[in-house]
């Protein structure tokens, strides 16, 4: 509630807010007209304590009075400010499981946009400022709409086995911070949504529990409809235009705002290098303990130990918004010249003029599908549909460019995703790609997709993109009338323009992948001549959440 910053004892919460440099807190969610809140209050200290840290009413205090005054009895009065079941219950020797001894109240959904957009917000002036954080809000506030309009579940019974939607929504208490907790601060644009576990349930409206599992489930579809919300915030008012940037080669890249120079990236990310300081000698360890390298598991588990063994204390030092613009605007200045900072929104309007003349931003669904299918087939093998939902919203913030999409376009993806391509495998509504559908005829493009999708020296996500690009190669080269499940377009692409982006990022990596698979399909034992295949129109990797490494600023939810 006060950022980064420490709270001395007795210091009021405003106050306290006021001199670490943070703003208050307020409260979000349509689920705040149940407790007589509205959307915009003022987040107060005690308001926290009660729903946050004790799951009653925000204004039990004053219901408890009330009660008191009519002739309740204390414990009567208190047990109808409680939202749900007691915390006093999961401390009694009713609770059998030592999990539940510890009442989990509420969670923390991290918001934070792409680094080039910290660094506009961080380095140009007062105006800029105030439209990214305005966009940062939409965008927020848009996403957590769909978490409860189209996600959240509350349970009931025993082991939760009763599910069904929230009766009013969601309770979110949301927190904007300014800075990352570097001991050299830096910029980091980014709000905390608390939200609250407790939610009235449909057919009774009485008080119980989210369920927590449905909405981590959608944190990755929640993370790029948030980026893309974002995305067209930035272009309606700005007129900004976005591109992507590879952070790890054969992993998801992140689009950024096209014309922002990528060097203050490095100036930014003050973690990642000491993350990346500290990893080779956590792996050395690993390998000689081991005696093998670290998978992606374990190679993911020793970047969140460097993370921990890396983190900074918290700061002691009150610092306003205004001071830290100016330092971070005289540390960039100093590193990399005022003419690179004076003219950071000046180079974002050529670049966004660029690529709005090199891409037409418009979707044709049936080469969306396909090309959604094939990735997440080869990254995951069996999925859901949250994960094509994801993934359909990668697609649109790539080819869209932050120009806006029809709204349940992302939806429609999938739709025809699940229609079309994709049987039902395995229990829990399982499904995988049906290869059959993909290629009826058994051409030539299982020649090219099958040694792809197994090429296990090659990044999963790498592998992916060349699967899609294969598959998105035939269903243009067909035409009309022969295309996947014979499914005719509802919008038309502009082809030539889009690719010719993906081709210039992609090509080296493309070609040598497929010539690798052509020489193993030739020496393979009784292998035969293929014949030749036109190349696959090369693909830019799109933009996402990336499998994350702690300490790296990609944007997102977290």
């Amino acid at each position: 509630m006060v950022g980064d910053g420490h709270r001395r004892a007795g210091t009021p919460l405003r106050a306290a807010q006021d001199e670490a440099g943070v703003p208050p807190g307020v409260w979000k969610g349509r689920g705040l007209a149940a407790l007589g809140l509205r959307s915009g209050d003022v987040v107060t200290e005690r308001q926290a304590e009660l729903l946050l840290g004790e799951g009653r009413h925000p204004d039990a205090d004053r219901i408890e009075r009330q009660l008191l005054a009519q002739g309740k009895t204390p414990a009567q009065a208190r047990r109808a400010t409680v939202l749900g079941r007691p915390i006093e219950h999961n401390r009694s020797p009713k609770t059998d499981k030592a999990k539940e001894r510890t009442p989990w109240l509420a969670f923390d959904l991290v918001f934070r946009p792409p680094p080039t957009a910290h660094l506009a917000w961080a380095l140009m002036d007062d105006e800029h400022r105030q439209v990214l954080e305005l966009c940062d809000d939409i965008a927020r506030d848009k996403t957590l709409a769909w978490l409860e309009e189209s996600v959240a579940q509350i349970r009931w019974k025993a082991g939760g086995k009763q599910r069904a939607r929230v009766k009013d929504g969601l309770i979110f208490a949301v927190f904007r911070h300014y800075e990352s907790r570097a001991t050299e601060s830096r910029p980091l644009l980014h709000a905390h949504a608390i939200v609250s576990i407790r939610a009235r349930r449909p057919h009774d409206g009485k008080w119980g529990n989210l369920s927590a599992d449905s909405l981590m489930t959608h944190i990755v579809a929640a993370d790029t409809l948030y980026l893309l919300y974002f995305m067209e915030e930035v272009t309606a008012r700005l007129g900004w235009a976005w591109e992507p940037r590879e952070v790890t080669p054969g992993r998801r890249p992140v689009m950024e705002i096209a014309g922002i120079d990528r060097r203050l990236i490095g100036w930014q990310s003050t973690r990642r290098q000491q993350i990346e300081d500290a990893l080779p000698v956590l792996t050395a360890r690993y390998e000689e303990r081991q005696g093998h390298a670290p998978g992606e598991k374990a190679g993911y588990a020793l970047a969140c130990q460097a993370a921990d063994q890396t983190r900074p204390p918290k700061r002691t030092e009150v610092r306003s918004l205004t001071e830290l613009r100016k330092r971070w605007r005289d540390s960039a200045i100093r590193a990399y010249g005022a003419d690179v900072i004076d003219r950071l929104a000046e180079r974002a309007r050529a670049a966004a003029a660029a690529v709005w003349a090199r891409v037409r931003p418009v979707v044709d669904t049936v080469l969306a599908a396909v090309d959604v299918v094939a990735v997440v087939y080869v990254m995951r093998g069996a999925f859901k549909r949250h994960h094509l939902l994801a993934e359909a919203r990668r697609h649109l913030s790539y080819v869209q460019r932050g120009r806006p999409h029809q709204p349940g376009l992302d939806e429609q993806v999938v739709q025809t995703v699940v229609d079309d391509y994709t049987r039902p495998v395995g229990r829990g509504r399982m499904m995988t790609a049906d290869l059959r559908a993909l290629y009826p005829r058994d051409t030539e493009d299982q020649a090219v997709l099958r040694p792809l999708t197994r090429k296990r020296t090659v990044p999963p996500y790498e592998r992916a993109r060349l699967a899609a690009d294969a598959l998105r190669a035939r269903a243009q080269a067909v035409g009309g009338t022969d295309r996947p499940a014979g499914r005719a377009p509802e919008q038309t692409t502009d082809v030539d323009t889009v690719n010719e982006t993906r081709r210039m990022l992609a090509e080296a990596a493309l070609a040598r992948v497929l010539e690798g698979a052509r020489e193993r399909a030739l020496l393979a034992p009784g292998s035969r001549p293929q014949p030749a295949v036109a190349a696959p129109l090369p693909h830019t990797q799109q933009p996402g959440t990336q499998q994350h490494t702690p300490g790296r600023s990609t944007g997102g939810v977290r």
